[in-house]
């Protein structure tokens, strides 16, 4: 039996009981569908899919029925990459997103370049150091494994230093699949680095060629869009986030979907909002549902509102932040802040009461998605996420799309999370 037939197997008789109405959970894959469509191209900064989407959530929100709908302005800079995305290797050419990707704050990289590999079996640093000040080495590419500078720090330190060993950037190999590892991009490196699989670089490969344009945005104008159901009470609100951009393009030809990252968590905060919304009584406390941009740009539009937030941050009663949950792990992720932690035993009795997971997983408080900047401030929160499934491997990767996505959790942590807002 497989692992994937397993895991089927373990969620439908987990979710058996569990059902939403067939159109909500068909409403729901609608919205990742369009969510992560190349409508938006990976909702990223390079073609405005990030702004795009933003006046798609504005639109969406205000069907499901919400009171107010608006949006938050703010601005980040941020390096795109948006024209040509070519490398080959001694003229084989690679697949931009699958054989080969870039860092974020990869410069313009253009010509034919030698390759230099670093020999991990027999590592010598004072000869590669003297070879790579000889002169026939100027401006190579050095080649070696992902993870092997993390064990000489010290001497890629002095490697990486363009002014002192004159070369002309990195390579790193690594596993499939390949990720587009961070999304940052504040800024611009003076040397190129490129990552390739491992499989596509021969040991005794010679020569890359690139052909990689890249544009800097400074101050690009993004926003967070914020819609509210009001509530009996004012003196207290809760939150719902989730953030909708990610990693954009990579070149003209690939963009990155991202449905499980984070189509998944943004589309459940439309469907909650028209589930309060619509409801045929008004819930206890005001309820504000965030998507955030700049999460992919080290969580900016999270720590934007923390610092210009439209209801003091000392009356939030709660705050939940769902990322990536289109996966089919039986076991939640769960993160919550210190001062949100009292909520996680509340959450196992009812996860328990309705089978809604096989555990909850509590996690430690990580900066990595946009409850963070919440937590560090004191307010209750916590992080949902459904990692760790079969869909989990692709995401920050082109394959992360309709394709890989899987629907499993979506129902079972909406029954958790309206259970739960019950209880207040």
């Amino acid at each position: 039996m497989n692992k994937l037939f397993r895991r089927g197997l373990l969620m439908l008789s987990l979710f058996a009981s569990l059902s939403l109405p067939a159109q909500e959970l068909t409403y729901y894959q609608r919205l990742v569908r369009q969510l992560s469509s190349a409508k938006f191209q990976g909702r990223g900064y390079a073609r405005d899919g990030v702004r795009k989407c933003s006046r798609f959530l504005i639109k969406e929100f205000q069907r499901a029925g919400v009171d107010e709908v608006s949006y938050q302005p703010f601005t980040l800079d941020i390096n795109t990459f948006p024209g040509h995305m070519d490398v080959a290797i001694d003229g084989h050419k690679l697949q931009a997103g699958r054989d080969f990707t870039v860092r974020e704050y990869n410069p313009a990289t253009h010509g034919t370049f030698q390759l230099y590999h670093i020999d991990t079996l027999h590592y010598d640093f004072q000869r590669i150091r003297a070879d790579l000040l000889r002169p026939e080495n100027h401006g190579v590419f050095i080649v070696c494994d992902f993870w092997f500078p993390y064990n000489h720090r010290k001497d890629f330190a002095w490697i990486q230093k363009a002014d002192s060993s004159h070369i002309g950037g990195m390579v790193y190999t690594w596993n499939e699949p390949l990720k587009f590892y961070k999304a940052y991009g504040e800024r611009v490196a003076d040397l190129p680095t490129i990552w390739t699989l491992a499989s596509v670089m021969p040991e005794n490969a010679k020569t890359l060629s690139a052909d990689i344009d890249q544009q800097f945005y400074k101050d690009y104008e993004t926003d967070n869009v914020i819609a509210k159901v009001t509530g009996e009470r004012h003196d207290s609100c809760l939150i719902f986030t989730a953030h909708y951009d990610h990693l954009g393009n990579l070149g003209r030809k690939v963009f990155y979907a991202g449905a499980n990252d984070n189509a998944s968590g943004t589309a459940s905060l439309i469907t909650l909002a028209r589930h309060y919304a619509q409801s045929a009584q008004r819930p206890k406390f005001d309820i504000y549902f965030i998507a955030f941009s700049g999460e992919d740009a080290y969580l900016r539009g999270s720590r934007w509102y923390v610092d210009h937030p439209i209801m003091p941050l000392a009356r939030v009663k709660y705050l939940f932040n769902i990322d990536m949950i289109g996966d089919n792990n039986p076991q939640l992720h769960c993160e919550p802040s210190d001062a949100g932690a009292w909520a996680l035993p509340v959450l196992e009795q009812l996860n328990r009461k309705g089978g809604y997971f096989q555990s909850l997983k509590r996690a430690k408080l990580e900066e990595k998605s946009d409850h963070y900047p919440f937590a560090v401030r004191g307010v209750p929160c916590i992080f949902f996420e459904n990692e760790e499934g079969d869909a989990f491997p692709f995401y920050h990767t082109p394959q992360d799309n309709m394709q890989t996505i899987r629907f499993d959790s979506y129902e079972p942590l909406f029954h958790l999370i309206t259970d739960f807002v019950n209880t207040l």
